[in-house]
């Protein structure tokens, strides 16, 4: 499986409402995708949930690389390039994936980003300091990237949790979720 995501910010004043629209026209079209497990399209707003920034950054775990090489270079990502110009596409391993049955309700991501400090031994490692952050949830994906040693753990739910974003936390709004 491989965790894949690119984070497209936005100024302030961006109008996001031209994103949302975009998924509302447009997010049916990877539903079904060859080879995605899921693919999550998140938005954070600088006026909603205490965020610092806009952003669009759909989140994609796929079940195997022909299909993720299917949608960057069969003209599918495409779209983004024509759209937003040159993206870096962050990829991962991931570590674990747990989906309640009801996760597709889910319509918040909470993403709590990591570093996985230089060790003699990396067995036994907890990945999972936000432990509270599992109730209540509906879902939650480990991804890891070992060429940068960092880890993002990303929990689903479907009412928004009390949560105040930092420089390790961001809240997502899900506008939709392909399976």
């Amino acid at each position: 499986m491989i965790g894949m995501q690119y984070k497209i910010k936005f100024p302030k004043d961006y109008d996001m409402g031209i994103i949302k629209k975009r998924v509302t026209d447009n997010g049916h079209k990877t539903d079904g995708f060859p080879g995605l497990l899921f693919k999550a399209y998140l938005i954070t707003e600088t006026e909603e949930s205490g965020n610092f920034y806009n952003s669009y950054a759909p989140l994609y775990i796929w079940n195997d690389s022909e299909g993720m090489n299917k949608f960057i270079f069969g003209g599918f990502y495409d779209n983004i390039l024509g759209s937003f110009g040159w993206q870096q596409i962050n990829m991962g391993v991931p570590y674990s994936i747990n989906l309640d049955k009801e996760f597709n309700r889910s319509k918040y991501v909470v993403e709590v980003k990591g570093n996985i400090p230089e060790s003699k031994s990396l067995a036994n490692r907890d990945f999972l300091p936000f432990q509270h952050l599992v109730e209540n949830s509906l879902g939650n994906v480990l991804i890891y990237n070992p060429d940068k040693w960092s880890y993002s753990n990303f929990f689903f739910y479907e009412r928004k949790p009390e949560l105040s974003p930092t420089d390790d936390i961001t809240i997502y709004e899900i506008l939709h979720i392909s399976q």
